[in-house]
């Protein structure tokens, strides 16, 4: 579990922090998607807090469940604004791949209690 949610804190750290800096790749999913650079900031430091709670889950446990919860939420609008603006299977995957994971922790999580 431990492994697992470091790696998951991990890749929304990652994906958190390259919306924050608005690396020129962010921009243009933005972009894409009908977001102002500013809110996929929101979104970046939504990610980051999520990855922070992931983190501090394996001693509170209900920090990180909740911390997955809001993570799954903001997968779910991903998800559905790919959808909306009938991205393919490309484009909508990391999304979907990311929601799953995030549900395969909240599973474990839910398991190892």
């Amino acid at each position: 579990m431990i492994v697992f949610s470091v790696l998951l804190a991990a890749l929304f750290l990652l994906l958190g922090v390259s919306k924050l800096l608005a690396l020129p790749r962010m921009r243009d999913l933005a972009a894409h998607a009908g977001f102002s650079v500013a809110a996929y900031r929101g979104i970046g430091a939504l990610e980051v807090a999520g990855a922070a709670g992931l983190l501090v889950g394996l001693t509170v446990p209900l920090l990180g469940a909740s911390a997955g919860v809001g993570l799954l939420l903001l997968l779910a609008g991903a998800v559905i604004t790919h959808v909306r603006n009938r991205d393919g299977v490309r484009e909508l995957a990391p999304a979907a791949v990311c929601a799953v994971l995030v549900a395969g922790y909240l599973a474990a999580l839910g398991l190892s209690s």
